[in-house]
Formats: structure tokens, sequence, C-alpha cells
């Protein structure tokens, strides 16, 4: 093969492959001289004589490169397979060997994420939605699972280090009692005396008094149990509070994984509708699929990705024509339903500051009855009224200010989002102002015990059992929201000719409004996950029902959206909102370990003067080389260095995304160039196509 003669073109093609992309010269293909008799030559030419050997020997020692990631044309990777299955490389058997681990290896990882694809938790419903009603749709479904999963793990890490082993040493560890608190902040009996009529133990069950109250759902009933042994010992309440703060370290790292998942998705497609364009027409289609119905699906799905990119450019065209006028006027509008909306929050947000005083007030009075539930769930009634009403009055302000899709989206969210944390912070702050007695803790009611034992004598079981309360009140609206209001809707329009009927039509499912839920949701849970440790098992039970219940509603209630959005920017999006929430639960958690002082009659940190007050006493009860040790972390001449190498790691991936930065901007400016070579290329066939029409009918004049 080495004596065949070098064929024209094929060392450019040779070098074409080495690099893995085009020419580094960017010249246009107008301004490139070549041989005009191989411009009709389709296949890819290769250079028979090229030193193939030296680059297996140079390259045998790592594996082999996959094709499959190599950004060429198709006949190109179809060529170069056959020049290597035609080549016999000389090897050792330890190469060999080698090679055939590296192929097995990926074998067997290949089947092993088959596998464990199989397994993954609604697939095939996620691919079902995604075809019927869009990436945006699937979106809520996806992030609605990611927060499933996040829930039950975080159970699992409470109940193995908290729930477990107060059950299994509550009869056995000593629990210390309390000598040095007053008489009067010590007494919390929350059981009931005597019989109890039987529909109260459904008001509790709702509520989260009686014998809800005193069980290993709340704070209180935890002990301050110590187990030491001559080989074990187990201190649960230092055990109660680590694995608390690791829950908030692991549920943020968590979404921070996801955010860069998301985060390269967004940066692949450039945040535009050329990449997404290019991503969805090269990359988007499942050759998985199997059978009709999987492939009219995915079909349904690109189709919805396009339509999204279609009306992103269509608005942006719109907006780019605008003239001055046009742009002040528009932006007035926009400004001036900003504080329409912020109007709006704050009428909110005085509502339920007003409603929470008046049901703290007639709560502490022990009234019972129907009447004491209702002043117990005053606050959620008013707090998930206020979420319906407001954010659907500012969905209708959003669209009054002409934003793109996408825009309208987020606007919506941020705003709701502002709307539903800040409401629950004006919860807390209520309970705090009551707690503390508006923060003067050495005078009135909070002299004796620094908290207002009189109103709460376990002031952390009552702000669990509001969060419960939350929880258990989201759910049972969304139940019946799609049994008082989403079917009977449906039933109506399907069954009634009236032109009200039809004007209304079907719902849509509005993916802000039910995204924001979801934020809500799990931010009460990061909110009471510390007074209330099994808070996450109920939310991971309300989210699966959920699932399921929304599923009904979308495939049977509501119709596929007449705008929709794209879900790539979408997700990222949602990531970042409920990191606002975990802020939120963060600060609500810092501040109660480090400022409120403990209850004296209940929870294991009854004789602490602070919750974080544990972890000094536990300290000093270190041997005194782990205490060095510790000492030697927190000192300078351990962070100095450390903060130092941080900077230089963080420099050096900084630098490294500059790199990929503007190597990811010039393959894009190439392959706009290679577009507009191909422009060129079509419209030089129709000159020609015109020129050889022209000659035939002169020729045929002439005849």
């Amino acid at each position: 093969m080495s004596s065949e003669p070098q064929r024209p073109g094929s060392r450019e093609v040779h070098d074409y492959t080495e690099e893995y992309g085009y020419h580094s010269d960017q010249q246009s293909l107008r301004l490139r001289r070549g041989p005009s008799r191989e411009s009709n030559q389709n296949q890819p030419q290769f250079d028979w004589s090229s030193p193939h050997e030296e680059e297996d020997e140079e390259g045998s020692s790592g594996p082999p490169r996959d094709l499959r990631a190599t950004p060429l044309p198709m006949a190109v990777k179809r060529a170069i397979r056959q020049v290597q299955q035609m080549q016999v490389p000389v090897v050792s058997s330890r190469d060999s060997w080698k090679r055939k681990n590296a192929k097995s290896l990926r074998k067997l990882k290949d089947s092993g994420m088959g596998f464990l694809s199989f397994f993954s938790l609604w697939s095939k419903t996620l691919q079902k939605i995604g075809g019927n009603f869009g990436g945006g749709v699937q979106s809520y479904f996806l992030f609605l699972r990611f927060l499933v999963v996040l829930n039950f793990v975080s159970f699992l890490l409470i109940a193995g280090f908290v729930l477990v082993p107060s059950i299994v040493f509550r009869s056995v560890g000593a629990a210390l009692v309390n000598s040095t608190g007053q008489g009067a902040c010590m007494v919390y009996d929350p059981n009931p005396e005597g019989l109890v009529v039987f529909y109260n133990y459904f008001l509790d069950l709702l509520s989260g008094t009686g014998f809800m109250e005193y069980s290993y759902l709340f704070y209180g009933y935890y002990n301050n149990t110590m187990v030491e042994d001559q080989n074990f010992s187990y201190n649960i309440p230092l055990a109660y509070l680590f694995t608390t703060v690791f829950y908030f370290v692991f549920c943020l790292i968590c979404i921070i994984a996801r955010m860069g998942t998301a985060a390269r998705v967004v940066v692949a497609t450039g945040s535009s509708t050329v990449g997404d364009y290019s991503m969805i027409v090269f990359t988007s289609w499942d050759y998985g699929c199997l059978g009709d119905r999987a492939t009219k699906l995915k079909q349904q799905n690109i189709h919805y990705q396009l339509q999204v990119d279609l009306e992103e450019e269509s608005i942006k065209k719109r907006a780019a024509a605008l003239t001055l006028s046009q742009k002040i006027v528009l932006y007035s509008l926009r400004v001036s339903m900003c504080f329409v909306s912020f109007g709006l929050i704050i009428a909110a947000f005085y509502g339920i500051f007003a409603a929470t005083e008046f049901s703290q007030v007639k709560s502490g009075q022990g009234q019972g009855g129907i009447l004491g539930l209702l002043f117990e769930y005053l606050p959620s009634i008013v707090i998930t009224a206020g979420n319906f009403v407001v954010p659907l009055l500012c969905d209708q302000i959003a669209l009054i200010e002409r934003y793109s899709p996408s825009t309208t989206v987020i606007v919506a969210l941020l705003r709701a989002v502002f709307l539903r944390l800040v409401s629950l912070g004006v919860l807390l702050f209520t309970l705090w102002r009551q707690i503390t007695c508006e923060g003067a803790e050495n005078t009135g009611d909070c002299k004796l015990c620094q908290y207002n034992h009189l109103l709460y004598p376990c002031w952390e079981t009552r702000v669990g059992q509001e969060m419960y309360k939350l929880t258990l009140f989201d759910f049972l609206i969304n139940i019946a929201v799609l049994v008082l209001v989403e079917f009977p809707r449906r039933m109506v329009v399907d069954n009634w000719s009236n032109k009200l009927a039809q004007w209304v039509g079907r719902q849509e499912f509005v993916v802000p409004a039910n995204v924001l839920g979801l934020v809500y949701g799990q931010t009460v849970v990061w909110t009471g996950a510390l007074f209330c440790p099994l808070l996450p098992l109920i939310n991971t039970l309300k989210f699966i029902l959920l699932f399921y219940f929304k599923k009904i509603t979308l495939f049977h209630n509501c119709r596929p959206a007449l705008k929709t959005f794209r879900s790539t920017t979408s997700t990222f999006f949602f990531l970042v909102v409920l990191v606002f929430g975990l802020g939120l639960g963060t600060v609500v958690m810092i501040y109660s370990l480090s400022e409120i002082r403990p209850s004296m009659g209940c929870g294991p940190f009854r004789f602490f003067p602070s919750m974080w007050s544990i972890v000094p006493r536990s300290f000093h009860n270190l041997s005194i080389i782990t205490q060095e040790f510790l000492f030697f972390i927190g000192s300078q001449s351990f962070s100095i260095p450390l903060f130092a190498l941080s900077c230089v790691v963080m420099c050096y991936f900084v630098a490294l995304a500059s790199v990929y930065g503007k190597s990811v901007a010039l393959l894009r400016a190439q392959i706009k160039l290679e577009g507009r070579d191909k422009q060129f290329l079509v419209k030089q066939i129709e000159m020609l196509s015109r020129r050889q029409q022209i000659l035939k009918q002169t020729a045929g004049a002439s005849s």
C-alpha cells in the first residue's frame, strides 16, 4: 500500500482527520483555490502512505480513541474505521490484555447503566409527558422526582443517626435530668388527662397535638441520652445536631451537582436559539426508541422544542424592530406593573402577620374542637390564600408586560418565590416575636426562662407543629383543587356546548405555579427539619402522591400549552430558586442553634444554654491528640496555606474555563464560516445550472 501514488487532496483530508476538525486557516471557501477536476469527489480521500504505525506505537500505551466522540462526518468515520480494521498493530501481550480489559469494562459499564436505567423512577411516564406536553412540563416532573429522591435519602440519614439510636437507647440509656433550671421552666406535659373523644384523635392528627405531639415526630420527645461503655459511646444530642447540619450540607451538595449538570446544557447551547436548534437537529433523536408509540412521543417532543425556538426568535425580532418611543412606553409599563405587583405582595405579608398573631393568642387560650382547629390552621389558610390569589394576579400582570415566554416564566416565578418565601419568613418572624418577647429575653414573661415559657413550654415542638401543618395543609389543598376544581371544569367543558364553557376551555398546566409549590413545600421541610426530624419522610410521601395526582390531572384535565418555553434555562432556574429556599432554612437553623435558649422541659438540649454549646463541651471531652489536631485545623498555620492553595486551584479553573470559552467561540465562528461556504457553493451550483440551461437553449435555437 505504501507504493500506491498519493492522490490529490489526500494530504488535506489526512490533516483534517489528524486535527479532528476543519483547517485552522479560517479563510472563506470563496478565497481558496483548488483543482476543479476533483471538485466532484464526494468521498474523502486518505493518504494510505501516512505513518499510521508510528501513531499506533506512540499511542499504544493508552486506550484507543472513541470515534463517536470525535467531531467528524460520518463518511470520514466509516473510512477511518475501515482503515483501523485493516491494520494489524504489533502489540505486546500486556498491551493486548489492557485493551481487552478496557473493552470489557466499557461493556460492563454500559450494561450496568442500562440495568440501572430500567429501575429509574418513572422513566416511561416522563418520556410520555415530554412527548405529549413538551420539555417545559417534563422539567417540572423531573424536578419533582429529584426532590422525592433527595427527601428519601435525607430521611435515611436522619433515621440512621437519630431515630433508630433514640429508639434503641431509650430503654437502656441514661437520660440526664436538668437540675439547674427553674421549676416553672421545666413544666411540659403534652399528654392529655382522662378519656379522650375519638374524633379528637383525628383533630390531633391534623394539628400535630395530643398523641402526635409526644412522639418521635417532634423535637420534644427526644431525650438527652448519652450511652457510654468501655468500647462504645453515643451522644444523642450531639448526633441530633450534627445530623441536622450535615443534612443541610448534603442537600446543598446535591443541588449544586444537579445545577452543574443543568449549567453544562445551558453553556453547550450558548443560551441561544441557534445553539439549541443545532443540538435539537443533530443530537436530540433517541435511537433507543422502540415501537411506534415511543417514536411518535419523541417526534412530538422535538416538535415542541422547535416551536419554542421559533417563538423566541420571532419575539426577539419584534423587540428589535421597536422604535425609541415604543421602547419607552414598554419599559414604563413594565415598571408600573412591577410596583403594582409589589403592592399586592406587601398586602399579603400584612395579612399573614395579623393572622399569625391572632392564631397564636387564641391557641394559647386552649380553645378546643373544630373552632380550635380552625384557629390552629388560620396562618396556613391565610398563607395558602395569599399564595393562590397574588401569583394569579402577578401572572396576568406578566402577560401585560409582554416578555418572551421563557422570560415570562422566570419573572412570574421570581415574584411568586419572593411572595412565598417571605410569607414563610413573616410567619417565622411572628413566632420569634412571641417566643423571645420581641427580642427582650430578660423582661416580662421571658425573664425567668429567657423565652416565653407560659405560651410556649416547648417552643421547638411548637415551631415544628407549624411546619407540619403547613406541609399537610398544602397537600390537602392540592387534593381539593384536583377533585373540586379541575375535574368539574373538564367535565363542564367536555359536556356543555355553551360559548362561555368553550371560551374557558380546558386548563393549561402552568409550570411556574407548580414549581413554586414544590419549592415552597421543600422550603417548609428545611425550615422545620430541626424541630420535626421526620418531616423529610412526610414530604417524600407527599411528593410521591403529588406526582401521581399531577400526572392524572395533566393527561385528563389539561391541554398542551399555547405558549411553550425552553426547558434548558428553566431547569437551571428552578434549582437556583430552590437554593433560595435552602438559604432561608439554613438561616433559621443557624439562628436557632446559636441564639435562642432551648426549652428546659423537653428535647435533647434542655440543660444547655444554647444548642451549639454542646459542641465545645463535647470537644473538651476528647483526647489531647484529637484536640490538638482540631486546633491545628482551625489555626492560621493551616488555614492560610489552604486559602492560598484554594486560590491557585480557582485561578487554574478560571483560566481553563477561559481557554474553553475561547475554543467554543472559535468553533462557533468556524461553524458560521462553514455555513457561509455552503451557501456560496449552493449559489455557484445554481449559477452553473442556469448557464447550462442557457447554453442548451441557445444550442437548441441555433439548431
